[in-house]
């Protein structure tokens, strides 16, 4: 379970970063239907991308005492948006059968029980239901920061397509995300040790993204820096 102290999810996300935003945001867009479910939303970057896509209602849940308040701040005053102090664990039974579409981004990595969260989250959906989950990948890219940020793990295709399917999910697509990222991390993260920041960030999002973004959208990559998935309730 992530840590309620957590402040490091804008940042893992690439708050800096809106063209990486956009291109999750856009995958995700034909399934950002009805009520959505945000889990982990922390100050609301990605929520304002899921709000763009037109939602008729967004519950966006927040466990971090640092992060809340910003993300209750942001929505106070916007009536599409609840915003909720919690893990989700905690409150889906609250919304059991009531929900579209559930978002993960960048969270699924933070739960220890993953495997019982996703149960949770088919039983939150409607039938035909839809969750939207964005992960960090290659278990062997896992680094200091990755453990400095709370991630239990890097997922492979295999092991989130079985979790996804042992929960009872209908695979719509799955597919690994940012090929180029592979190398900047590998040799920044694990080898040199280093720590993410604004001005790595915005440069990769500025001339990295755009022309990745149109490769991948003409050739799904085989292996990435991520990987997402989208599962629909039987």
């Amino acid at each position: 379970m992530a840590s309620l102290t957590y402040e490091g999810r804008d940042l893992e996300a690439m708050s800096f970063a809106r063209n990486y935003h956009t291109w999750i945001a856009d995958l995700f867009a034909p399934y950002v239907r009805g009520r959505v479910i945000e889990v982990g939303a922390g100050s609301g970057n990605f929520s304002d991308f899921l709000l763009e896509r037109g939602p008729e209602h967004l519950v966006a849940i927040e466990p971090s005492e640092e992060m809340y308040p910003k993300l209750a701040g942001r929505f106070k005053e916007n009536p599409l948006v609840d915003t909720r102090k919690a893990f989700f664990s905690d409150i889906a039974a609250d919304y059991a059968g009531k929900v579209d579409t559930m978002v993960y981004v960048n969270v699924l990595e933070h739960v220890e029980q993953d495997a019982e969260e996703l149960k949770l989250v088919y039983a939150t959906l409607r039938p035909g239901g839809t969750v939207c989950i964005f992960v960090p990948a290659l278990p062997w890219l896992y680094s200091e920061l990755d453990a400095s940020i709370g991630h239990y793990r890097r997922y492979t295709k295999g092991q989130l397509r079985k979790l996804m399917e042992e929960a009872g999910f209908s695979i719509v697509r799955i597919s690994y995300f940012d090929f180029f990222g592979i190398l900047p991390w590998f040799v920044y993260f694990r080898l040199l040790r280093g720590r993410a920041g604004s001005g790595t960030t915005s440069a990769y999002d500025r001339f990295v993204v755009p022309i990745a973004r149109i490769l991948e959208s003409i050739v799904p990559p085989p292996v990435g820096k991520n990987l997402f998935v989208i599962a629909r309730k039987k």
